[in-house]
């Protein structure tokens, strides 16, 4: 998945507009997107050698393998959520308690002394406004209030806003994206897909697509596991464990048209998603994962684990790969690369590059078998992370070799260059532990 940061240009032209002449402004401010989920295009691809300046995350006797999870970046604050206790500065010197949720200076790296809640579980998702930062995941409580799976904080002191309180009970929040003032939120509580009022957390009713019966022996219940939405703020994709959205058959994904008063379910849909990977592990047969859209919103990338396609389906199903599929054209995906038997969760697609991660040994791989690359193939060695040619869906020599136990989870796409937030301990040889910035070259 990947989130949007507002371009600095834009941002400062703005300003000068407003100073200008207020009618400017407002003309300005119109043509702005309204949402935080556009696609970021970045003109090349991003260095291999990761930036010195970023703190990491700390192991501890009580999460010996911490990791980020999710990130979202307002002005100059880079807020990282995930499964932790514990962060240092880049140099080692100061070690800062934050409880699966902290904030920092993404041109700095100093930590923020004022923003650090106590969230109780693993934060899977985050989301950053002007005046507040939304967080959704596994967790119970916020500062010792109970706040079910979604809580909103003050984006500089990080206390709990109290007035949002959406009636869950429970549950995991996976998603969250704000869309056009609307608060579109994706887990496994309630509906599974809903638009919140981001001020209440009050259910707006703007997304009815009742999403059900999961697919059978598929660990755990209805979900949607991740959604990205174009660039025009017109469209939504996501993947989760379910075989029905809306009465019609939408195995492992579907596409929403989200229209001016209400959403609607798109027609969209590659029959093959309904078809079996080899696995039958049950955390790997609902196997699509991560999307994200492309910048200019023609075609979107998904990603899967699922072991490795069944005999006869290598170029038809998305097993433990990447494929890119165009918005005009549900028949047939435009690539697929393989990575020959581990899992890929979350994608970047910037328009220069597909940027791919999880606990992969290889790309360019379809014939692969247990993560091996067969003998007399050609397959490109990447450890945890790589980037494919968006055109030719082959491998590009972009090499950070990010070794991964469970792998990455999710990107974030900056005018600065590219955040990986995952378990990893290095990147490109050096130690970034959860999280590290690759910038623009």
């Amino acid at each position: 998945m990947l989130r949007l940061v507002a371009n600095k240009g834009i941002t400062a032209m703005i300003k000068v507009l407003r100073l200008s002449c207020l009618a400017l402004a407002t003309v300005a401010l119109a043509w702005v997107p309204s949402m935080s989920t556009a696609a970021l295009s970045q003109p090349d691809v991003v260095s291999v050698n990761p930036v010195d300046y970023t703190p990491q995350l700390v192991r501890a006797d009580n999460e010996p393998k911490p990791r980020v999870d999710a990130m979202a970046q307002r002005g100059s604050t880079l807020y990282a959520g995930g499964l932790f206790s514990r962060a240092e500065s880049a140099d080692g010197r100061q070690t800062y308690p934050r409880r699966n949720l902290m904030a920092f200076n993404a041109t700095t790296g100093a930590m923020s002394s004022g923003f650090a809640p106590n969230v109780d579980g693993n934060v899977f998702a985050v989301e950053a406004t002007a005046d507040a930062v939304y967080i959704g995941g596994s967790f119970a409580s916020v500062d010792g209030t109970s706040r079910p799976a979604i809580a909103k904080l003050d984006p500089v002191t990080g206390a709990l806003d109290t007035r949002f309180a959406p009636p869950f009970k429970g549950g995991r929040i996976n998603e969250i994206k704000l869309v056009n003032g609307r608060l579109i939120v994706g887990g496994t509580p309630g509906r599974k897909l809903m638009a919140l009022d981001p001020a209440t957390g009050r259910n707006t009713g703007y997304i009815n697509l009742p999403i059900r019966d999961k697919i059978p022996n598929a660990w755990g219940g209805v979900a949607v596991y991740q959604f990205a939405v174009n660039p025009a703020g017109t469209q939504l994709i996501a993947t989760g464990n379910f075989q029905t959205v809306d009465g019609k058959s939408r195995t492992r994904f579907f596409m929403v048209d989200l229209g001016t008063g209400a959403a609607t379910l798109n027609p969209w849909y590659y029959d093959a998603f309904a078809k079996p990977c080899t696995s039958t592990h049950p955390r790997r047969i609902a196997y699509l994962q991560g999307v994200d859209y492309a910048p200019n919103g023609s075609y979107f990338v998904v990603t899967a684990t699922g072991q490795i396609p069944k005999s006869g389906d290598v170029g038809v199903t998305v097993c433990d790969g990447a494929a890119r599929f165009e918005v005009a054209n549900d028949t047939k995906p435009t690539w697929i690369n393989y990575t020959g038997g581990d899992s890929v969760w979350s994608a970047a697609a910037t328009g220069s590059a597909v940027y791919v991660q999880g606990h992969f040994q290889w790309l360019d791989n379809p014939n692969g078998y247990a993560s091996q690359c067969p003998t007399g193939e050609t397959c490109a060695s990447r450890r945890g992370v790589g980037a494919i040619n968006p055109v030719s869906g082959k491998a590009l020599s972009w090499n950070a070799n990010k070794p991964a136990q469970i792998g990455g989870k999710d990107f974030l796409a900056t005018t600065d260059g590219l955040w990986i937030g995952s378990d990893s301990i290095r990147i490109h040889g050096e130690p970034h532990r959860g999280i590290g910035l690759m910038p623009l070259q």
